[in-house]
């Protein structure tokens, strides 16, 4: 596939601080003296992105020159949507939790977004705590109005699938705002998240292929539990969970609720329907078969060209570049992929 003459909106790009310090320098008493960059020590990945590290020091994705140079001026991306990887509902407490997240938003808004981002390319994702969801609603009314967060962050590590009613007003206040909810992987199997496996990983492997089971766990309860019901304008983008899995589970779950409506009467329509409306998935790690005629025959059963979004997931391991990270799409797919969904989806 060749972008030169295509725009680009990249939904997925990873960026974190140099420094612990540059986070503790937004967090007072009593939480400062308590945070540490926390990291999955459980689950680590054995090809840490070595190609991605900047030059002059520091983690992968905190360097932003480093990053422009790798990805927006060789992709051509023209608007690229951040995401921050705090894991914040891992830890036990909420309040603490809360904190550090206003301390990832500021943190990110005073940076990425503020002064290494004069041209706009940078967009950026409102992290809350959505174990405290009061406290997460009151997070996303905080930096509703700024002109470069585009989006709500939530970690699939959880512990209580999302269509239950006490994340109610998370979803109040991204759609009275007009913001949509991104589902990121992050927390599963640590701290006080359950798995969504039955029991525990053995390998990283096992871990990050099953990803997408917690994707699935929150889609199905949101589906389910009637949440586009009651929360008719709110929007969810399903980001690094795989996409391939979708015909399947939506079949059976539209199957299954044609025999069992009587048990949920507050869905007015088939599941496939609200899916539709409300939901996008985006492309990294997009699963790739042998064949890519086969892939293209799944995509199409899910309307890909409607619901998907491009992403680079940079700077993972699993970043390739976009030629090799798609099948040739159809032409009439392709600026639809790559631009025109995101674009309209975040009202860019």
């Amino acid at each position: 596939m060749s972008s030169s003459q295509l725009k680009l909106i990249d939904c997925d790009v990873h960026v974190c601080p140099r420094h612990a310090d540059e986070i503790k320098a937004y967090l007072e008493q009593p939480w400062k003296h308590r945070f540490s960059m926390r990291k999955n020590t459980y689950y680590k990945n054995p090809n840490p992105p070595f190609d991605k590290m900047p030059p002059g020091g520091g983690a992968a994705g905190s360097d932003p020159d480093y990053l422009r140079s790798q990805l927006i001026d060789r992709l051509g991306i023209y608007r690229a949507i951040l995401m921050t990887q705090a894991h914040v509902t891992a830890d036990h407490d909420p309040d603490y939790s809360s904190a550090v997240a206003t301390a990832y938003n500021s943190w990110l808004s005073d940076t990425w977004l503020g002064k290494y981002n004069d041209d706009g390319v940078f967009k950026g994702s409102i992290v809350i705590n959505h174990r405290d969801p009061l406290a997460a609603a009151q997070e996303i009314g905080r930096w509703a109005s700024h002109p470069h967060f585009v989006q709500i962050q939530m970690d699939t590590g959880a512990r209580a699938p999302f269509g239950q009613r006490q994340y109610h007003p998370i979803f109040e206040a991204a759609e009275r705002n007009g913001l949509p909810i991104a589902i990121h992987p992050g927390g599963e199997s640590i701290g006080v998240n359950k798995p969504v496996w039955i029991g525990y990983p053995s390998h990283y492997t096992e871990y990050i292929t099953g990803f997408s089971f917690a994707m699935q766990s929150h889609l199905v309860s949101m589906l389910t539990e009637g949440t586009f019901e009651r929360f008719p304008k709110l929007k969810v983008v399903i980001v690094e969970g795989g996409v391939t899995w979708l015909p399947a589970l939506i079949w059976r779950l539209d199957q299954e609720w044609k025999a069992l409506r009587s048990e949920v009467p507050w869905i007015t329509k088939a599941p496939s329907e609200y899916l539709r409306d409300h939901v996008r998935f985006t492309t990294q790690p997009l699963e790739r078969p042998a064949s890519d005629e086969d892939l293209l025959e799944v995509l199409s059963m899910m309307e890909a060209h409607n619901l998907l979004m491009f992403s680079s997931d940079y700077p993972e391991s699993d970043f390739v570049s976009l030629d090799s990270s798609l099948p040739r799409l159809p032409v009439e797919w392709e600026a639809r992929v790559l631009f025109e969904n995101a674009k309209q989806w975040y009202s860019l």
